[in-house]
């Protein structure tokens, strides 16, 4: 008995037909459209389907030895038995094509029709087209991910010039852009570090310790300088460590229990977790105050300083090897060694001059509400206050992470303000 498995290659020619189906979406719609298919002599090249808001687009291409214009009728048949709109186009091109060449992620509260259009500008004025757009994200921001083709541009300097065109484009209107190269390199991340002051929690741990020593302002001052790269971090740590002198030891224990974490955190290491990422924090602050954090959140590494405390007070000294700026890089890549991951598929993410060598170290650099001086050697930039945005950065979409948390009984949203 001979099946009936689409055209053979018996010498005949081959016809191309695009089917592109619209309407409201209602179950049997693809049902019926493969069942008409069925009756006629093709083979399927390919489909591509998206639902937005109950409208549907389903899209097929075809190739037929036969006759196109019975396939053609009798798709339109049963399309319309349906009430489906249809569109048949015989002699449609079959040139493959090739894997986009970037990622290009929009997040925003809102994205304006003005942002996406300056991003679609900017994009064609480097050569950049578009070639698929999906929405991966309603909460707590709107974001949309756009896969692009930019022709010549397969080198270091020529990237720097796309994401410092979107990065204009970012600040005229007020949304985050994040600018990645596409294909497997994207998926194959398998390390994520975050800096801990301002990122992963929110305020600064030495401010709050200095705030017990009445001392609060002084500090912060000298710490926003060093952040903003105008002071040697390694300096500043000192400066500020020797105002803690003499505080009972108890006050590390008070400010530790009184962290905050920023909105997203947990959401974004637990996701991470559930896709195999080793997490780690690397932080010039204190292990003192965060050890418990990290032991809370489960994460596989720690690199941060040592308070030194005798007879129960801080002396205004640390121990060991400073965690400064050089050493934040050094602490990436002794993580990636200890799991046998290459840099290449490291993510880091920070806030401050100090952080700078560690996003240039690693595969990708995600500014968090950062200093300008990071902002400018950082991958992407992220200038909303919710630390999960980073999961979108990777690919991830809130439909994802939400139905994970529902399998897991933790789903929830917080109401924003």
């Amino acid at each position: 008995m001979e099946s009936n498995s689409g055209p053979k290659d018996s010498g005949k020619s081959l016809t191309t037909v695009l089917i592109t189906v619209t309407g409201l979406d209602k179950p049997g719609v693809t049902k019926a459209l493969m069942a008409a298919l069925s009756t006629q002599d093709v083979n399927l090249l390919d489909v591509e389907q998206v639902v937005i808001r109950g409208r549907l687009t389903l899209g097929v291409l075809v190739t037929t030895s036969g006759d196109a214009e019975a396939v053609q009728d009798v798709v339109e048949q049963a399309m319309a038995s349906v009430g489906i709109d249809v569109a048949v186009e015989v002699g449609a091109e079959t040139v493959g094509q090739p894997p986009s060449s970037h990622a290009v992620v929009l997040l925003g509260s809102p994205v304006t029709p003005q942002a996406f259009s300056a991003v679609a500008t900017e994009l064609a004025d480097q050569g950049g087209n578009i070639d698929s757009i999906r929405g991966i994200a309603d909460y707590p921001l709107t974001g949309l991910e756009l896969m692009v083709s930019v022709q010549g541009r397969a080198d270091v300097a020529a990237d720097a010039a796309l994401r410092k065109g979107l990065a204009t484009v970012a600040s005229r209107h007020a949304v985050d852009i994040a600018v990645e190269r596409g294909g497997l390199a994207r998926r194959a991340k398998r390390l994520i570090v975050f800096d801990v002051d301002s990122t992963l929690i929110q305020g600064e741990v030495i401010e709050m310790l200095a705030a017990h020593a009445g001392r609060e302002a002084e500090v912060a001052a000298v710490t926003e300088r060093a952040m903003r790269g105008e002071l040697d971090f390694s300096e500043s740590l000192h400066q500020r460590v020797a105002a803690l002198a003499g505080l009972d030891a108890s006050v590390v224990d008070e400010v530790a229990a009184s962290l905050e974490l920023t909105p997203g955190a947990r959401t974004t290491i637990r996701t991470l977790h559930r896709l195999g990422y080793h997490c780690g924090l690397v932080s010039g602050g204190f292990r003192q105050v965060i050890d418990g954090l990290a032991h809370e959140l489960e994460l596989d590494f720690v690199r941060a300083n040592t308070l030194e405390i005798v007879d129960g007070r801080l002396t205004g000294r640390v121990i060991g090897e400073v965690v400064d700026r050089p050493g934040k890089a050094r602490a990436l890549r002794s993580f990636a060694d200890q799991v046998g991951v290459p840099v290449e598929q490291t993510v880091a993410v920070g806030d401050g001059a100090n952080d700078i060598d560690m996003l240039s170290v690693a595969g990708l650099g995600i500014a968090f509400n950062a200093k300008p001086a990071l902002r400018e050697v950082a991958d992407a930039a992220l200038n909303h206050p919710f630390l999960d945005a980073v999961l979108f950065i990777l690919g991830v979409t809130r439909d994802e992470i939400e139905a994970a948390d529902a399998a897991d009984g933790v789903l929830r949203r917080v109401p924003l303000e």
